[in-house]
């Protein structure tokens, strides 16, 4: 069986900065915690808790005096003006990426633009993002075309994207809203590294005649979710597993099969894909 791996896999730069700077904390204090998870990635979360990270639910819980790493995927600003003002060190870790779309949020907001944010609304980083509008009330969130349809007209529009959302999707929703505004304003806040590996999957799986593809990451990973996307929009049998040891539970998945792609989501660590590597191609 031949194995393929996609171009662009594994840790972007903001997830790789912010697990880099988890470590190096932890080599130098007992008490660092995030706020959730650091990272969509159990098996990685797992190996920095053993380290002595405490993951806190909320920030209620960071007791004071404590470091705390916002993570990769960002705060609202009252809950990091909140940790400071108990005395708690905070570490800013969010991605530029999604910095970029926080700075987009409180701006036009300002301006009074109506901004819509096109994203899942339960997912942490959207809720940061709605955190530095300067009023969430003028805040909408579009999980696709269907919800951006029912968004009412407004003077002035400005579309943010969560960074792991697919530029065609960014697109329709652009062409649907430009209908309900005088002005729209588009910010293009997709990460470089997800479209990266999205184009690397659409690569793997349509110039190399795969019979399948595996599939590396958490399954809350939403990057990770739009790769399953594309491979699926393209009639590819998708295997989505979270470690190695899927792989023996689904040893039938492998069957008649004469090529393997395998693709990881941005917040899936090196060591991971690795193992996953070495235990398809013993399998085979």
């Amino acid at each position: 069986m031949k194995i393929i791996m996609a171009k662009h896999a594994g840790f972007c730069f903001g997830v790789k900065r912010a697990v880099d700077a988890i470590e190096k904390s932890l080599e130098n204090s007992q008490k660092v915690w995030t706020i959730g998870l650091p990272i969509h990635n159990p098996q990685e979360v797992a190996r920095l808790e053993a380290m002595g990270l405490k993951v806190a639910n909320n920030a209620d819980e960071i007791p004071s005096g404590a470091e705390v790493l916002i993570r990769a995927h960002g705060e609202a600003l009252n809950v990091i003006e909140s940790l400071r003002s108990r005395d708690v060190k905070v570490r800013d870790m969010t991605c530029l990426f999604v910095r970029k779309a926080q700075d987009y949020a409180k701006s036009l907001s300002e301006k009074d633009y109506h901004v819509v944010l096109l994203g899942d609304k339960n997912h942490p980083e959207i809720k940061g993002i709605m955190g530095h509008a300067v009023n969430e009330n003028n805040v909408e969130v579009v999980a696709n075309e269907a919800e951006a349809e029912k968004i009412s007209r407004y003077p002035k529009i400005a579309l943010i994207s969560q960074t792991t959302q697919r530029e065609e999707r960014l697109a329709n929703v652009a062409a649907i809203l430009i209908r309900k505004c005088l002005t729209l304003h588009v910010c293009n806040t997709i990460c470089k590294a997800t479209a990266e590996r999205q184009d690397a999957v659409k690569e793997l799986v349509t110039n190399n005649d795969v019979d399948g593809a595996v599939l590396i990451g958490g399954r809350a990973s939403a990057n990770t979710g739009k790769l399953r996307d594309i491979i699926k929009s393209h009639n590819i049998e998708v295997l989505w597993i979270e470690d190695e040891n899927e792989i023996e539970s689904n040893l039938d998945w492998f069957k008649n099969k004469n090529t393997i792609g395998i693709a990881a989501g941005a917040s899936t660590p090196e060591w991971l894909i690795d193992k996953i590597k070495k235990q398809i191609g013993v399998r085979s």
